[in-house]
Parts: C-alpha cells; sequence; structure tokens
C-alpha cells in the first residue's frame, strides 16, 4: 500500500521560514481567523486541476462533524415496485434505504507555512501561499482516495506488452468491468488510468499493425469510454515529492474500475465518497498568526474519505511484458 501522507514536521510554534508543517490546534483560534482569505479560498480554481481530479473518485458530500450514512446495498438499486400508484386520499409509498447503519466523523487536517517579511512581495502574498497550501491539502486528499481504493480490493495482475506486443488491454479491461456487474449488478462507470499504464497501452497498439489496433490507439478519450460502456476514463498523471531528490506518480501502473457519481447524497449507493464539513460557507478556513518579522499562514478544514461499498472496485495492476 502507498504511503498515506508525506511525513510532515510538527508545528512547534517556531517554525523554519517556508517549511510547510502539520498544523497545530493552537492556531485555530478566532482572532487568528481571515475571514477575506477563507472566502479566497471559495472562489479559488486549482491551476493543476487537483480537485477535479479528487471530485472524479470521490465526489464531496457535505454532513455535520459527526454524521451517520448507510453502507450501500447494491439490491438497493434494483429494487422494483408495482404498488407506486397513489390511492385518492393517501400518500405515495415511502422508500427507504435499509443498508447497514455506520457511524462517522470528519477529521481535522491542516497545514501552516511560516513567512518571513523580507520574501514578501506584492501585495497579494498571501493569497498566494493560501494557494500553496491548498494544492498541498488536496494533493494529500487525492493521495487518501487511492489509498481508500488499494485498501478495498486486492489487484489483480495483468501484463501487456511483450516480444511482439500482441495481447488486448482493452479486452482485459472489459472482462473486469463485466465481472463487476455480474458481482453487484451495476457496471462501473469511472475508469481511472495511471499515466505509465496509459503510456503502456499506447505502446501495446502501436506495436501492432491491425486495422483495429490502430484504431485502439487513436480513440478519443470520449470514443474510449464509449467503447467501454463507461461515463468516463481519466489519465491520471499527478505527481508528489516521494523523496529529498526525486517524485512519484500518484497513480502509476494501475487501472481502477468503480461507480459513483457527482451530486449524490450520502445513503446512496456508490462505491467512494468524501464526506466534508463546512465552515461559514466555506470547505475550508484560514487563520493568520501575524509576528513583528513573520506571519504563520494557516489552512484547515474537515474531511473524510470512506468506502462506503467494496462491491465491485476493480484495481488492475499492470506490468510490461518481456521483450526477450
Amino acid at each position: 500500500m502507498r504511503e498515506l501522507i508525506e511525513i510532515l514536521p510538527p508545528d512547534i510554534k517556531n517554525n523554519e521560514k517556508g517549511v510547510v508543517c502539520a498544523a497545530n490546534e493552537s492556531r485555530f483560534i478566532s482572532a487568528n481567523f481571515s475571514e477575506l482569505l477563507t472566502a479566497f479560498t471559495v472562489g479559488w480554481k486549482d491551476p493543476e486541476n487537483i480537485e477535479d481530479l479528487l471530485n472524479f473518485i470521490a465526489p464531496v458530500i457535505h454532513v455535520g462533524k459527526r454524521f451517520e450514512f448507510k453502507k450501500a446495498d447494491n439490491a438497493q438499486a434494483f429494487l422494483s415496485e408495482n404498488d407506486d400508484v397513489r390511492a385518492i386520499g393517501s400518500a405515495f409509498k415511502t422508500v427507504d434505504f435499509t443498508g447497514t447503519s455506520v457511524m462517522a466523523k470528519t477529521f481535522n487536517k491542516g497545514l501552516t507555512i511560516r513567512v518571513d517579511h523580507e520574501d514578501v512581495v506584492g501585495d497579494d502574498w498571501r493569497e498566494r501561499y493560501v494557494q500553496l497550501l491548498l494544492r498541498r491539502l488536496y494533493r494529500n486528499e487525492l493521495r487518501r482516495a487511492i489509498t481508500a481504493l488499494n485498501s478495498s480490493t486486492t489487484p489483480i495482475p495483468k501484463v501487456w506488452g511483450g516480444t511482439d506486443g500482441s495481447n488486448n488491454p482493452d479486452s482485459d479491461i472489459r472482462a473486469e468491468l463485466s465481472n463487476a456487474a455480474d458481482i453487484t449488478g451495476i457496471r462501473p462507470n469511472r475508469i481511472i488510468f495511471g499515466e505509465s499504464v496509459w503510456d503502456l497501452r499506447s505502446d501495446v497498439y502501436d506495436m501492432q499493425s491491425t486495422a483495429a489496433a490502430q484504431r485502439a490507439a487513436t480513440l478519443s478519450m470520449g470514443d474510449f469510454a464509449r467503447k467501454l460502456f463507461v461515463d468516463e476514463v481519466r489519465v491520471f498523471s499527478a505527481r508528489y515529492q516521494n523523496s529529498s531528490s526525486g517524485k512519484a506518480q500518484i497513480v502509476g501502473n494501475d487501472v481502477y474500475l468503480f461507480h459513483t457519481q457527482n451530486d449524490i447524497i450520502k445513503d446512496e449507493p456508490a462505491n467512494i465518497k468524501r464526506f466534508v464539513t463546512p465552515t461559514d460557507g466555506s470547505n475550508f478556513r484560514v487563520y493568520l498568526e501575524e509576528h513583528s518579522k513573520f506571519t504563520d499562514i494557516t489552512v484547515e478544514h474537515y474531511s473524510n474519505i470512506i468506502v462506503t461499498s467494496e462491491s465491485g472496485i476493480k484495481w488492475l495492476s499492470v506490468s510490461a511484458g518481456s521483450n526477450e
């Protein structure tokens, strides 16, 4: 299993400048709350699209800090009534979600950075550092979402390529989509490719000279999704710093098949959801602790990424075939 988040130094209230630290709860006092910068987070758009990738895996559902949800019962999606006709003077039939109830809570997460005033340039320096922390927090959440998928199932090993590259990656994916539908009755509607495994798929078809292989190699993302009868396919190229000298892909040689959708309610059947507790109309809160020579900026939020149904999630762990 991948590491959940990078190890951060603790916030000891005497941090080095420019170093991002795990936020200390003592920062979160009303005197330090910045209403202006909190409002900035509401309209901010992530230039790296990490938030969009995160929502593709685990759509946001707003809840209180402590909440109850029902573990998805895939049979609920296939129930059918013949008594949905309302009699005169009576109410419509009431539909209930009868899955197992689970108590959960959102976790307080945050980061702090110390900005020396000698490094301040321009009037928007506070906003620029808030953006830096927001991107870092979203990247941590994206890695948590992938870890949650990994923890919910076992990898299915696949080998693509080899001496002649004659195997068929799309056939492997179609087979697992069908297997998932046989288990749950619902075909996964979203697919994630790591950048490396997408390149490997392309290499396999580029090595083949048949017309079918050439068509497969040149499919647009939309056409590829339609070919597989899913709503959308995404290639994830996001990376994180995994050592002092290198970066790693958040999704590498893996393909994930799962079912979820945007604008769902907390009890609606889906494989994975991100429960978020908003505060004062924002998913984030920003705090400033001003000092004579430096300013500590903290961004916090409350969230919990939960696999609400493990059924039907497929994880293909792909390796390249030998060319010997």
